[in-house]
């Protein structure tokens, strides 16, 4: 996969804002929808796609800019950031002197499987169960007598481990929080309700399943993949849509179909409107956290017909006397 950056054609200081400009800009113009004879386009869109989701992920976005994991999102070294800390057990982190064999930690052994590792065990290897080397009598304390070190008791037994989905969700259902079928790792489908305020990455917790372990079943994580739309996008709780209108329909004003995430409405255009006007359908956005939804903002965009000419000739010697850049200076 080549550079998110470069796929999206931003540079990387670019602010979230600018990122999900370009994506947007980029994600219209190459969707399946308008490029169904473009196998190039659409191979160009999933690109796009893979770019945006970990660019307006913040985490994966500094992993990638730090160099921790490529632009698939895997881990650029295999035995994690450092891998394993120089130095010898007895001299510390980096930038962390020891003080002796017993200065360090789980921390200190990063990539060697630690979960499972009991650090009482390690411990009582080097000095025995009593706290004291092997075959010595222990460390002495300020009066000549036995310290010891106590053995911390045993962890409670673990869950087995998660299992991450991500579902890819078609932007209108997410909208309209319309249920999700999803099958897991064991064969088995459920339908999922989308929570209040669902949002691209918003994730959801199946408990128990995950994988089994000898303290029960992990949990099932599901990440929300919301799609792009070919004609609405979002923003914030809001749907927003271009509407092409014609001339007529702009000077004359009417009643135009408009579609919207739970269907087509009438929606009544003003005489004189001109391109760039929003208009507002309540009630017609994405579902916001505490109840109730955003709303659909349309902006008139007149298009003109391909052949100008009747159109000329009806106006004749008929010219427009406003100046509609006077506030630029024109």
């Amino acid at each position: 996969m080549s550079d998110p950056y470069t796929t999206l054609g931003v540079g990387r200081s670019a602010s979230e804002k600018d990122i999900k400009s370009a994506y947007r800009k980029l994600a219209k113009e190459l969707h399946p929808d308008r490029n169904k004879d473009n196998p190039a386009a659409a191979e160009r869109f999933s690109q796009v796609t893979n770019a945006y989701d970990l660019l307006s992920d913040k985490d994966k976005r500094a992993q990638f800019d730090r160099g921790e994991i490529d632009a698939d999102g895997n881990p650029s070294m295999p035995f994690g950031q450092g891998g394993f800390r120089g130095g010898g057990f007895g001299g510390g982190r980096a930038g962390h002197p020891g003080n002796g064999a017993g200065n360090f930690s789980s921390r200190d052994f990063q990539g060697f499987g630690t979960e499972d590792m009991d650090i009482g065990d390690l411990f009582e290897g080097l000095f025995g169960r009593g706290g004291g080397p092997r075959g010595g009598a222990g460390f002495g304390d300020a009066h000549g007598g036995q310290s010891g070190f106590r053995q911390p008791p045993p962890p409670p037994p673990r869950k087995g481990a998660d299992i991450r989905y991500k579902l890819a969700v078609p932007f209108v259902d997410a909208a309209t929080r319309a249920k999700q079928r999803i099958t897991l790792a064991d064969g088995k489908t459920i339908d999922l309700s989308l929570p209040e305020g669902v949002e691209d990455g918003t994730q959801m917790r199946l408990k128990g399943k995950g994988q089994q372990g000898p303290g029960g079943f992990g949990d099932g994580i599901v990440t929300i993949d919301i799609q792009p739309h070919a004609h609405f996008y979002r923003e914030g709780d809001d749907v927003r849509l271009d509407l092409p209108i014609t001339l007529d329909e702009a000077v004359k004003g009417g009643k135009v179909k408009v579609p919207t995430v739970d269907g087509p409405v009438m929606l009544t255009v003003a005489p004189g409107s001109s391109s760039g006007k929003v208009l507002r359908l309540k009630g017609k956005g994405f579902s916001r956290k505490g109840g109730g939804r955003g709303d659909q903002l349309v902006t008139l965009e007149i298009q003109l017909p391909d052949d100008v000419s009747q159109l000329a000739e009806r106006l004749g010697d008929w010219t427009d006397e406003s100046n509609p850049r006077a506030d630029m200076g024109g």
